[in-house]
């Protein structure tokens, strides 16, 4: 499961992780953060111990920072380090973060070196397809990763100003897989068991974001067609808001649900009109009754 930023939360990373995901990220967390000891950055970080591995994301252009944040983290319960140098947004970037560092690939080297060297677990990186259309530069970046001691490199298959439009480009992710030696996880535009098994044939893994918003049972789904070649059939309206409401009675922002439970409704019948009412909704027994009435027993996706 990709780490996503106000997604990828402890008990949607329990959910993803319950149906199949192998590997689950926290949302990015500033290594500045923790060095000042920002409560609200920990609680980015809280964890079901029964979900592992997981990895906490660190985003960040000082490689001293980077280090004392995983050296202040060395009894946190997580297996793996993983650096962000992907996210596109204007915030992230303008401060040399993010996927700024596909723009500074020796600066880049140098925080993998860091974090290498300051933890005892294994460091990871996620990376995109380049910063922009003429400074592709996938294949340099994995390189350093490799050199640099990362254990493995995930690609995005799109560069920064695409943000998430367009397709992503998986033959870009083809040719960093054939010219590295670590393993190299693909992600983007992965939305069914179909595409997700199509393609493994580019990489050694494949990470899943947006596909799985309000459909953990892609993980479920991908896995048994793997398994036996049978393509699953997709949850019914039933488990769909029985999953809804164990994630709601859960949550500790209902806010933050709001945009869950549109996920999780998207496609039922009167799913319009369920949204409507979702954003309006202003206590979890209100947002119970609303996800109660919504749909009917159609199976989905």
């Amino acid at each position: 499961m990709a780490p996503m930023a106000g997604v990828t939360d402890k008990i949607f990373r329990k959910i993803v992780f319950e149906h199949g995901a192998g590997f689950t990220v926290s949302e990015m967390v500033s290594a500045k953060s923790i060095v000042y000891d920002n409560k609200n950055t920990f609680k980015l970080m809280a964890n079901d111990d029964n979900v592992r591995p997981w990895a906490v994301q660190f985003f960040s252009h000082e490689p001293e920072i980077l280090s004392e944040a995983i050296k202040r983290l060395g009894d946190f319960p997580f297996d793996i380090v993983d650096i962000n140098m992907g996210c596109p947004m204007p915030k992230i970037v303008k401060n040399g973060e993010g996927a700024a560092l596909m723009r500074d690939p020796p600066l880049a080297g140098r925080l993998i070196e860091a974090a290498v060297k300051a933890s005892f677990r294994p460091v990871t990186v996620k990376i995109r397809k380049g910063f922009t259309p003429s400074t592709v530069n996938a294949k340099e970046m994995a390189h350093i990763a490799q050199e640099s001691g990362a254990l493995w490199v995930a690609v995005h298959g799109r560069t920064r100003d695409q943000f998430y439009t367009g397709e992503a480009d998986w033959d870009a992710i083809a040719a960093v897989k054939a010219a590295v030696k670590i393993p190299v996880i693909g992600n983007g535009d992965i939305f069914t068991p179909e595409t997700a098994v199509e393609r493994l044939n580019c990489c050694d893994a494949i990470m899943i974001a947006r596909g799985a918003l309000g459909n953990p049972w892609l993980f479920s789904r991908t896995l048994k067609l793997l398994e036996t070649g049978i393509l699953p059939l997709p949850p019914t309206r039933d488990e769909i808001i029985e999953t809804a409401l164990r994630h709601l009675r859960a949550a500790e922002n209902i806010i933050e649900m709001r945009k869950h439970l549109c996920w999780y409704t998207k496609g039922l019948p009167g799913s319009a009109e369920t949204r409507r009412q979702i954003n309006n909704a202003k206590s979890v027994n209100e947002m119970e009754e609303i996800i109660l009435r919504s749909g009917s027993n159609e199976e989905l996706y």
